[in-house]
Order: C-alpha cells, then structure tokens, then sequence
C-alpha cells in the first residue's frame, strides 16, 4: 500500500477529469480481462468481516469485497495512472484536529446502496465501538457530516498520519443494511463497494466475483480477472506444490526454505520480504507485494504457460 503524505495541509490526490471514463491506453490496445486467479490461502478463511478478519486469508478476500476510505488504485495492464480510491481529498483544520473527506460521488455498494455519508458515519460508528477499529483509530472521537458528501472526522489530538490509519484493509467499509445490533455483527455476504463480491463460500473454499457496479471500472482500474478462488491449504510444503504443479497462480506465506525451491524454477518468482513470502507464477501481472490487504483488481493473466 502508498503512503500519503500531507502536503501544505491538504491531501489530495488526482487531477483532470476522472469521470471521463478515460485512460493511458489507445483504444483497442489494451488486452482483454478475464480469467480465474486462483490463490493457495494460508488457513482457513471463516470471516470476511473486514475488521475482525484474523488470517492472512480472509484478510486478503475481505480486502477484495471492502474497500477503505483512502488508497491509492492502479489499473491492470500497466496502462492507468494512479488514482485516488473513495476518497479524492482529504483536509485537516489548521490544528490539525478536523479532517475534513469529500467522498466520491456515484459510488455504490454491491446491493446498490450508495456509498453517502451516512453510509461513512454508519461504518464509523462501527469503528469507535468495537475493540479492533478502536485500536486502529485511538485518536478519533466523533464524525459528523457538515453537508451532503462531506464527511468530518473529529479528533482528540493533531495526528498527521490520520490518513495512513483511514488506509487500513481493516477499515474496509460495509453496507449498513448488513450491520446487525449496531455493527456488532454483520450479516452473511455483507456488501462492499470493491470490485469483488463474494459469489460462493464453503469449508476450504471461497470464490469472488468482478463487481459488475465497481466504480472502477469505468476509470479503467479493472478488474483485470473475472473471479478469484481461494483454497484453503495448511501448510507451507502444499502450497509451494501447488504452485509448482500448476494447481494455483499464488501461494501465499510459503517460508524462506519453501521460497527457496519455488525460486528456482524458471516459470516462478518470489515476492515479499522476510514478513511474508508470495509465489507467484509468471503469467500473472500486477502482483507487487506480498501484503496481506492488497488490492487485486490490477492483476491480469498473461499465456505464459
């Protein structure tokens, strides 16, 4: 995930018109999405709730569904510039205390609820009172809405960082009509506005599908794969196999010593760090770390094999 950096105290990202649909690839020159990207997860994936999602996993596909209020997305292909997510601007008071987001405008979650700053306040709420997006939030202390599409968040403290914290997968935001007993739980297949959405869920598998509405989409940011399977694989020696047998395009958290094999064939690579360690197969584009809330709708599969 980008850093955003606060900059002559306003943050804001992108420039020109991004409802133009337009991007840096000519016409008819962009190859064709579509495909199955299929991932051996580490563990079992039993939530999908955003926040309390423990396992590499379940945190990797809740990222997919739930989308935080500030990223920064890149389309697949290589041929987009980067553009802000579901928030393009986002400014501090002169304390620093007020920060002030303007939502972008047209968003829809998959039921097609529309992603409003009631929707924001709903999911905020949600966070001061649980326990995790407390935690991530500790300085936060009330939201309000000053006007339609505005959003302020309240704080107890100046905290320059503020939106880097707003950019945790952990925050992904979830349609009110799924929050159950005011956000304490949320209801089966709860929607995002991400550009996945669950499709089937059973014992050791879990299968997304492109979010037809994803607002995305019409800027050019994908997605770049039709669906993404994800299979539960306990350990580390299965997952490298899977790989090496074609049975997956990604293996998550292979180890250094599983690492270590999977680098040495000439199809596959090795991405991450000593925190966590993707194979990766070469047909896949677009996989650049290893972390565990990363947006996929960049990645595309080439005919490498």
């Amino acid at each position: 995930m980008v850093a955003l950096a606060l900059s002559a105290s306003v943050l804001l990202w992108g420039c020109g018109n991004e409802e133009d649909g337009g991007t840096a690839a000519a016409a008819g020159a962009t190859p064709e999405a579509g495909g199955t990207l299929r991932i051996a997860a580490a563990g079992a994936i039993e939530s999908l709730d955003p926040l309390l999602a423990a396992r590499r996993g379940e945190r990797l596909a809740a990222r997919q569904i739930y989308e935080p209020l500030v990223s920064q997305e890149s389309g697949p292909f290589g041929q987009t510039r980067r553009r802000p997510g579901l928030v393009p601007s986002l400014e501090p008071s002169a304390g620093g205390t007020i920060w002030t987001a303007r939502l972008r405008p047209g968003v829809h979650f998959s039921d097609g609820e529309p992603l409003d700053a009631d929707a924001v306040l709903a999911n905020a709420s949600r966070w001061m009172q649980e326990p995790a997006g407390a935690a991530l939030l500790p300085e936060l202390r009330a939201v309000d809405s000053p006007r339609p599409g505005l959003v302020r968040f309240q704080l107890d403290r100046p905290t320059p960082d503020f939106p880097d914290e707003l950019e945790h997968g952990e925050l992904g935001l979830v349609a009110p009509d799924a929050m159950i007993a005011g956000g304490a739980a949320l209801r089966p297949n709860a929607a995002g506005t991400g550009p996945f959405e669950l499709r089937e869920s059973e014992p050791g598998r879990t299968l997304l599908a492109r979010n037809a509405s994803w607002w995305g989409s019409r800027l050019g940011l994908g997605p770049g794969v039709d669906q993404i399977e994800l299979t539960e694989v306990d350990d580390r020696r299965s997952r490298g196999e899977q790989l090496e047998n074609g049975a997956v395009e990604l293996a998550d958290d292979l180890g250094a010593p599983i690492a270590r094999t999977v680098a040495e064939d000439p199809l596959l690579t090795v991405v991450g760090n000593a925190g966590a360690l993707l194979g990766v197969e070469r047909s896949v584009r677009g996989v650049e770390s290893a972390a565990d809330d990363q947006p996929l709708a960049d990645v595309w599969l080439t005919d490498l094999r």
